[in-house]
């Protein structure tokens, strides 16, 4: 413990006294959110207060000075409101209040008040495509086709007796589900406890805003947005081109990114971002590289895009797990170097290889067999020194792994379990099934995060039932055990921490990737004011040779305590300063 008080002590003194090049940043104009990670909670897994088994508000405040150790400059944490929590949040029945399962709205204050004494920004999810079925306002608009909110979602009549159109919900099954109050069938893009919102009516948009407003006035540092390339729907609703055995089509390839959306959000920007000192961010799975200055930069509509090119190299858009696609390295390199050139001279870019909706990044991008240490060590080298604002979500840092259950019963994440009847659907057996399972769920990132070897690896007492099981490995990945290793991932992505803070060059610096051809090694160049630092990470299994042009630079950092000058090990990293 000494030794976290006296690293805890170090970042908290490089914090108030800054560094090198600062004062550069400020006049190059680089914001807050530029200049730091951020770091992403989800609640109900992150640390839990009341024995409950779940992760609450007080949870996150326990911890503060822990992430206040990895130089986060905020705190995005996934939805907190009241819930039915059919989809562990994402379905909200109230945009204004806080879900008595994590707290109270006292609790949020606190949290507001602590972390802004540690220079530290909250930042909460707004989920604004669809609503809980649950919510007062679907509640009404359900019961017939006259009431005041009759038109707030997006209501259908039969088409010959059964659903208007073919589409299938992302989480599976028809995206349509019939309500025998209002005789209608309502549109649902992922579960039947989602319906969707009706952007077309100002009503809806207004009632939206007025939510967004509340949580700025309390203090908040900016939103991530959910999903947000669905709000705008298609003019005329038609069957699609069938892309599964059971004759439907998966609805994001019918209603993703439709002309007239950025309209929508340009006055969502206008109503609610403009003249405020946050960051948006948002989630806009299904825009492209090239689409990207429409996004982001000074005529966007948000400040950065998560935008999932590089994560959903396995995938088509249908994204089904049973139909996973084979990918190379340079396809990797590729999706990031686009998006980093798209953003290069108008906007900025959210750097993740994590999050709530995906598998942990050891197992995603590396080959079987991949040491998870070293692998953990080699993304967060890429993560923390490429161009735009790394988001580490929570364990990312520790190195946590994909877990192995073999039961779709201990799977909560109602993907998973749509992926697996799909898959079943498809031909496929139980057993393959649940291997597309594995390695796909979500629940993969949310298991209970590892804090110590003792009883649910210190995240619930003893004794208590966790909401989704502990990942089997905690004894030896937690984040106690990594405190007192110099070794360890934790302490890894504590020195790259400190490397940006002393090296401006990978805040502000360009980006140009080297070696593109290279199926082993990703490589890029960061330049500013007469440095120029180099990345260089061996994505294989086998020993590379140092390229040549590397050579004769100095090497700044390594993963590997002993190394060949010139030979990359296996997953080792390198960051190089030229002489």
């Amino acid at each position: 413990m000494k030794k976290f008080f006296a690293i805890l002590f170090l970042f908290t003194f490089l914090s108030s006294t800054g560094f090198a090049g600062e004062k550069d940043m400020k006049e190059n104009n680089l914001k807050w959110w530029q200049c730091k990670p951020v770091y992403q909670v989800y609640p109900k897994s992150f640390f839990d207060t009341d024995g409950t088994g779940s992760g609450d508000i007080n949870g996150i405040t326990s911890k503060l000075d822990y992430l206040k150790s990895l130089d986060v400059g905020a705190i995005w944490i996934t939805p907190v409101y009241p819930s039915p929590m059919v989809d562990n949040g994402y379905d909200i029945a109230d945009y204004t209040g806080i879900n008595e399962s994590f707290g109270s709205m006292d609790d949020f204050d606190k949290l507001l008040a602590e972390a802004k004494k540690r220079d530290i920004k909250i930042v909460m999810d707004l989920v604004f495509n669809h609503t809980s079925d649950k919510h007062e306002w679907f509640l009404e608009s359900k019961k017939n086709t006259k009431n005041p909110k009759a038109d707030w979602y997006i209501w259908r009549d039969a088409k010959d007796g059964k659903e208007p159109t073919n589409w299938r919900a992302i989480f599976g099954g028809s995206a349509w589900t019939w309500c025998e109050e209002r005789k209608q069938y309502y549109l649902h893009t992922f579960a039947k406890e989602q319906p969707d919102l009706n952007w077309n009516n100002p009503d809806v948009r207004r009632a939206l805003y007025d939510a967004a407003n509340f949580w700025l006035s309390k203090g908040v540092g900016g939103f991530r947005i959910d999903a947000i390339t669905y709000i705008k729907k298609p003019r005329t609703f038609t069957d699609g081109k069938p892309d599964g055995k059971d004759g439907t089509v998966n609805i994001h390839t019918m209603t993703a990114n439709q002309p007239g959306i950025l309209d929508f959000l340009r006055e969502f920007k206008h109503r609610v971002f403009d003249g405020k000192d946050i960051f948006t961010v948002g989630e806009a799975n299904g825009v492209s590289a090239r689409e990207l200055p429409e996004w982001v930069g000074k005529d966007g509509v948000f400040d950065m895009l998560f935008e999932f090119s590089h994560v959903d190299l396995p995938f088509d858009a249908a994204e089904i797990w049973c139909y996973p696609k084979e990918w190379k390295l340079t396809d990797l390199k590729r999706a990031l170097s686009n998006s980093q050139k798209a953003t290069r001279d108008n906007g900025w870019y959210p750097i993740f290889f994590e999050n709530h909706d995906q598998p942990r990044s050891v197992n995603h991008f590396f080959p079987e067999g991949a040491d998870p240490k070293k692998a953990a060590k080699a993304l967060a080298t890429v993560l923390m020194t490429m161009r735009g604002t790394p988001f580490i979500y929570q364990g990312q840092e520790l190195g946590m792994t994909n877990v192995s259950w073999n039961d779709i019963e201990k799977y909560n994440d109602i993907s998973s379990h749509g992926q697996y009847e799909f898959a079943i659907k498809e031909g496929f057996s139980p057993d393959d099934a649940m291997k597309f399972v594995r390695y796909f769920s979500r629940d993969n990132a949310r298991t209970p995060m590892q804090w110590n070897d003792e009883a649910n690896a210190g995240f619930s007492p003893e004794g208590v039932k966790t909401w989704l099981p502990v990942n089997e490995n905690y004894k030896t990945i937690n984040a106690e055990a990594e405190e007192k290793d110099s070794d360890s991932v934790l302490a890894f992505y504590r020195k790259l921490g400190a490397l940006r803070r002393a090296h401006e060059t990978l805040i502000a610096g360009d980006y140009k990737e080297i070696f593109s051809d290279s199926e082993e090694i990703f490589a890029f160049e960061r330049s500013f004011n007469g440095e120029t630092l180099t990345t260089l990470v061996n994505f294989s299994l086998k020993p590379v040779k140092v390229p040549a042009e590397i050579v004769n630079k100095n090497l700044v950092l390594s993963s590997e305590k002993v190394f060949d000058d010139s030979e990359l090990q296996p997953l080792e990293a390198r960051i190089y300063k030229i002489k």
